[in-house]
């Protein structure tokens, strides 16, 4: 079983930057793909970034490609995802999820273990 736990979630004005952070519990935590993902009232949870267990092979939205990375510390089981120039339209809960099969993919359905979330809010 994994534990997946995010923070750094918070309100941040147009503009502004966040960096998120996911915990994990598991002793293979090095093998799996990380994928965040985001869901905001209303719509359909959608995929924002992924990144494999080596994190030489990462994934992005275009609507977030140059502005968001991810990244990962596997000594510490924690990935991250750095967010700049953050826009009202990035607001949203954003989860953490792993795949046990180690595929950095943009499919949610293929993910095994979801974190519960931290909330984002890009206001002025």
């Amino acid at each position: 079983q994994v534990q997946l736990v995010e923070s750094g979630g918070d309100w941040v004005q147009p503009g502004g930057s966040l960096n998120l952070s996911c915990a994990a519990s598991g002793r293979t935590f090095g093998y799996y793909a990380m994928g965040w993902f985001r869901q905001a009232p209303g719509k359909e949870r959608e995929f924002v970034a992924a990144i494999n267990w080596s994190a030489d092979n990462t994934n992005y939205a275009d609507s977030v490609k140059g502005r968001f990375t991810a990244s990962r510390d596997n000594a510490k089981n924690t990935v991250y995802l750095q967010m700049n120039s953050l826009k009202p339209e990035d607001t949203a809960v954003y989860y953490c999820a792993a795949d046990i099969q180690g595929i950095p993919t943009m499919n949610g359905r293929l993910y095994d273990y979801w974190g519960q979330g931290t909330q984002v809010t890009v206001s002025s």
